[in-house]
């Protein structure tokens, strides 16, 4: 087991893996930039260093500065949380060359399932479902005319490298279609230094369903079952719950199935997080794999009682899983909501700022995530979130009631924040009938 691990991330993801660490009697360093000199995942490990000014270019995005903190703590390892530099396998391959062990997957790994195009190949080379498509990159939008009329429109560009939404456009006619490649492909160019595009038919009205794995060194995988995480706007998620109301169990176990034969498939390791499309007649296709620990993470921590954190130290220094996929028991229903610091009447628009109010809720069944605190500041140069709001019941309908009543408990200010946008979603009758998909933000949602 590792003795000391680096933090290379900030906020309440580098707060959960300290808290961790701290359990399994590990040391931890932490790296802040300027920004965040009192932030509390600062204070909580046993040595900080600061790696450089607010811009994340210049600190939490510059692998000489986190390697150089590194070698001065001394570390054994280094976890790179979500977001930043998570799934960045020049980075791992860095950790790798320095004698640091990348907690994590392999790079190889990192770089197959990273590659949207890539992955979708290896997807249906295993016979895991794929939505109908381009077998790889699009060149030109003359090529992308003629496949759209193939398949059908509606069609959708999306990013070889892409994520978080960008680098994707919905088409519906060849009109439009000109116009969407040439944006799509300069917007990943931007965002990723990588213009590769390909193509899919969308489809129409579907639930975003994604199936947690670990897995280890000797080629041992399983599944902690689901989320659902059809709750979203502009492709940025905001509610994730678990199960997946509406699958029943043949289709679960099916959907498990799939998800572990990818990750086999690409002899990965670690922690990693399957994604599926869910269709109006609940049939499923591969969508993509991310190759880190998940924002919704503690969802599935909830339901099956296992601390992913943890599984990913422990498979990272060597150890294997001991359990079998029968040891994993899926209980009760998991509900998590992100609250952000943005303006939900205003199109959800960033709202940094002092927090001079800050009061989390409890009672049973709550977790709340976060690394602020009355005086705390949300920096304009980082993510919104403020914390993760994750309850824990019986039922679908107590899970709602409890996770509505913590909501009105939560109390942030004078910035606006995307509470009383959970409210109105956890209230509105469709949400409570599970009939979801995930333009349900733009369609029913003032």
């Amino acid at each position: 087991m590792f003795s000391k691990i680096l933090i290379a991330n900030r906020g309440e993801i580098a707060l959960r893996i300290i808290r961790a660490c701290q359990e399994m009697g590990i040391e931890t360093v932490a790296v802040f930039s300027e920004a965040d000199r009192d932030s509390a995942h600062v204070k909580a490990a046993d040595e900080a260093f600061c790696i450089g000014p607010a811009s994340p270019a210049q600190s939490y995005l510059n692998i000489p500065r986190i390697i150089s903190a590194a070698e001065i703590g001394d570390v054994d390892a280094i976890h790179p949380g979500y977001g930043f530099l998570a799934e960045n396998a020049h980075f791992a391959q860095v950790c790798g060359d320095c004698g640091i062990t990348f907690i994590g997957p392999r790079p190889e790994s990192m770089r197959l399932l990273g590659d949207k195009v890539a992955a979708r190949e290896l997807a249906i080379k295993n016979k895991v479902p794929v939505v109908p498509g381009s077998d790889g990159e699009i060149k030109d939008s003359n090529e992308a005319i003629k496949l759209a009329n193939k398949i059908g429109y509606p069609i959708i560009i999306k990013a070889a490298a892409g994520g978080g939404g960008r680098g994707m456009r919905v088409v519906h006619n060849d009109m439009s279609l000109h116009s969407a490649f040439s944006s799509a492909k300069a917007e990943a160019e931007a965002a990723f230094k990588n213009g590769t595009v390909y193509m899919e038919k969308y489809i129409v009205e579907p639930r975003h369903v994604e199936v947690q794995i670990i897995a280890d060194k000797a080629g041992n995988v399983l599944h902690l079952y689901e989320r659902d995480c059809s709750v979203q706007r502009r492709h940025q998620k905001l509610i994730e719950e678990s199960p997946c109301p509406i699958l029943d169990e043949a289709t679960r176990e099916e959907l498990c199935k799939n998800a572990i034969k990818i990750v086999k498939a690409a002899n990965y390791e670690n922690a990693a997080t399957v994604e599926f499309l869910l269709d109006k007649n609940k049939k499923f296709y591969f969508i993509e794999v991310n190759t880190r620990v998940q924002v919704e993470h503690p969802v599935t921590e909830l339901v099956t009682g296992h601390d992913i954190i943890k599984w990913q130290i422990r498979i990272a220094s060597g150890e294997t899983i001991k359990i079998k996929q029968k040891d994993i028991k899926h209980r009760g229903v998991a509900i998590e909501c992100r609250v952000n610091a943005e303006d939900p009447s205003r199109g959800f628009s960033p709202c940094p700022g002092p927090i001079n109010e800050f009061i989390a809720p409890g009672g049973f069944g709550v977790r709340v995530d976060t690394h602020v605190h009355q005086g705390s500041y949300i920096s304009p140069h980082y993510d919104s979130m403020i914390a993760k709001l994750i309850v824990h019941q019986n039922t679908r309908e107590e899970a709602i009631a409890t996770m509505k009543r913590a909501l009105r408990e939560f109390k942030i200010g004078p910035i606006k924040t995307t509470i009383p946008a959970h409210l109105e979603i956890l209230s509105h009758h469709m949400f409570v009938k599970n009939q979801v998909d995930t333009s349900f933000i733009e369609k029913h949602m003032s």
